[in-house]
């Protein structure tokens, strides 16, 4: 039997089948969610090192572009003939970067520890004294005992939550330290892979855009290059930017605890700091454990502790931040939003972290796409213009 295509009841059956399929197929894809999870996370740990040593010579590179484009290219080290620039430009690029990170290890590290220690060790001395504080609180304040007895539950559990917290902290760090060390081999075959990425990247961009070239035709292969390269752009400058600005933040609240005389001054600046880089809930998420951990020694300074860091989220969000990072990103506040919850449900913190970058990247093609198709219909692009 001929089947008539143009036949309007054929159409809506075979769309309605397709329709069907497709719910088939995605509720068996969701249904088999931690089957293909799992086989993820296996093929992950294959490429473990590649994946580490990508990220590696990724951040290094940075500092690579820096040796051969600045130091290098200086009128007077010019004059030099070098067999091997690129060679000494990445010897120089990660002793730079060990010597970083040495540094850190070495003063930053000890007082970190130091006052982890110390604070665990006198948790029990400033509970004692904030239960004295909250029980004379509530004398003073002639609260009706029904009301007392509330707030008094509420802050013992708040208590036990807290001594909970501690009480699992080392053997997080722990198994923190287990994991870091049990990576150590694929840290090494990583740094070696970074080598060689650093050494061989423009081979490895030309033979990327070989087969771009290959496989699209000549339009569309220039819009995937181009992608890119506005990809790079905006991971870079996000990455590198959100690192220095959240090292900025951390000296200078590291200053400014100092001048106020605060507890845990270094402990609380690094938490502060490192918290940074994460987008829109970075300055929360460092803000409440510095706050319960200032809150136990004295409340007072625990209320100008939040002053502080509401006036330094202020002066970043306003000043210090949009000066290194202006605007990479080009996505409102309510996409950033989405952007972090959603990356972040996925990938936990690194999709906090990268979240931002990549969505930007995806509603750049989005924008273009539609952009496009309104420009062959003859119609506005501008969103303005689509406000009544």
């Amino acid at each position: 039997m001929k089947i008539n295509w143009n036949n309007k009841y054929t159409t809506i059956a075979v769309y309605s089948f397709i329709v069907s399929i497709s719910i088939i197929l995605f509720y068996l894809a969701i249904s088999q969610v931690s089957i293909f999870t799992d086989k993820l996370d296996s093929i992950l740990i294959i490429f473990q090192p590649f994946i580490i040593g990508f990220t590696i010579a990724y951040i290094i590179n940075f500092l690579l572009d820096f040796y051969e484009n600045k130091v290098f290219e200086n009128k007077y080290i010019k004059r030099i003939k070098l067999k091997s620039k690129r060679g000494i430009s990445i010897l120089l690029a990660y002793i730079s970067a060990f010597f970083i990170i040495s540094m850190v290890i070495k003063f930053l590290l000890p007082q970190v520890t130091e006052s982890i220690i110390g604070l665990m060790n006198d948790i029990p001395t400033y509970i004692s004294n904030t239960t004295s504080f909250v029980n004379d609180l509530i004398k003073n304040l002639n609260i009706e005992e029904q009301y007392s007895k509330v707030l008094m539950d509420n802050y013992n559990s708040f208590v036990n939550y807290v001594i909970s917290f501690v009480t699992d902290l080392i053997p997080a760090i722990g198994a923190f330290l287990a994991r870091t060390a049990s990576s150590i081999w694929n840290l090494i075959l990583g740094i070696i892979v970074s080598v060689y990425l650093l050494i061989d990247k423009e081979k490895l961009c030309a033979l990327s855009k070989k087969i771009t070239y290959a496989l699209f035709s000549e339009s569309k292969a220039e819009s995937i290059i181009a992608l890119v390269h506005k990809s790079n752009y905006t991971f870079g400058r996000f990455l590198i930017g959100k690192i220095i600005d959240s090292l900025i933040i951390g000296v200078l609240t590291f200053i400014i605890l100092t001048i106020f005389r605060m507890p845990y001054t270094v402990l609380v600046s690094v938490i502060v700091g490192i918290t940074n880089v994460i987008p829109f809930f970075g300055p929360f998420i460092g803000a409440i454990p510095s706050f319960i951990i200032i809150l136990f020694v004295s409340p007072i300074q625990a209320l100008w502790f939040l002053l502080i860091i509401l006036f330094i989220q202020q002066l970043d969000g306003n000043v210090i931040g949009p000066k290194i990072l202006g605007d990479t990103i080009g996505i409102s506040a309510f996409w950033v939003l989405f952007s972090i919850l959603v990356a972040g449900k996925i990938l936990g913190i690194v999709g906090m972290i990268i979240g931002v970058p990549l969505f930007a990247v995806f509603y750049s093609i989005v924008k273009t796409f539609i952009e496009n198709k309104l420009k062959k219909k003859g119609l506005k692009t501008e969103t303005k213009d689509y406000i009544k």
